[in-house]
């Protein structure tokens, strides 16, 4: 792989092999997520990784990952030849606001079964990000996966109701922002 030009996508499945391999479970959260999903289009810089298996060992994941060229700058896992890229370790377990009852994406890679959001989680996680941390990129990259999976909306209306008026809100916003785009590529 070459690292130096390596997208999100490339980077996850690298690592999460190299883990899974050793029996490590781990799931692909976050903005790496909006990455993989829009092809691209957008790029988050980072991944954040739960390790969502019963082997949590942070001495087996040290030893992988220095294996594989990564070195712990902080709470970070960086290479030298990846300065666009860097990996963070999420603890688990996986949370979109107050679900906890999240089931991730399955995608076959190399012959492994390999853990992201699922393209509606990942719209979920990105709207939650909007409200409670005020980030309005966050909108834009809800719309972005809405858009490129086809996410039906309308499955989140009860969550949105469940996390209260601002999420409702902030549901409308991105089916407007949606229409808008969808408006201006026709």
């Amino acid at each position: 792989m070459e690292f130096s030009t390596c997208t999100e996508q490339e980077l996850w499945q690298y690592v999460a092999s190299e883990l899974n391999k050793a029996g490590i479970e781990t799931v692909l959260v976050g903005g790496a997520v909006v990455a993989v999903y829009s092809k691209g289009v957008y790029r988050s810089g980072d991944l954040d990784i739960v390790v969502n298996s019963y082997i949590q060992n942070d001495k087996l994941i040290t030893k992988i990952m220095q294996n594989i060229g990564f070195i712990k700058e902080g709470r970070h896992w960086k290479r030298n030849d990846c300065k666009h890229l860097f990996i963070e370790f999420i603890k688990p377990p996986i949370a979109i606001g107050n679900d906890y009852e999240i089931k991730p994406n399955k995608m076959l890679v190399n012959e492994q079964e390999l853990f992201i959001l699922h393209p509606r989680d990942c719209v979920r996680d990105r709207l939650s990000s909007y409200v409670y941390f005020a980030s309005a990129e966050c909108l834009d990259q809800a719309a972005l996966v809405a858009i490129a999976e086809n996410v039906d909306l309308n499955e989140l209306q009860k969550w949105s109701k469940s996390e209260g008026s601002e999420m409702i809100k902030a549901l409308e916003e991105l089916k407007q922002k949606i229409k808008f785009i969808q408006s201006t590529k026709n």
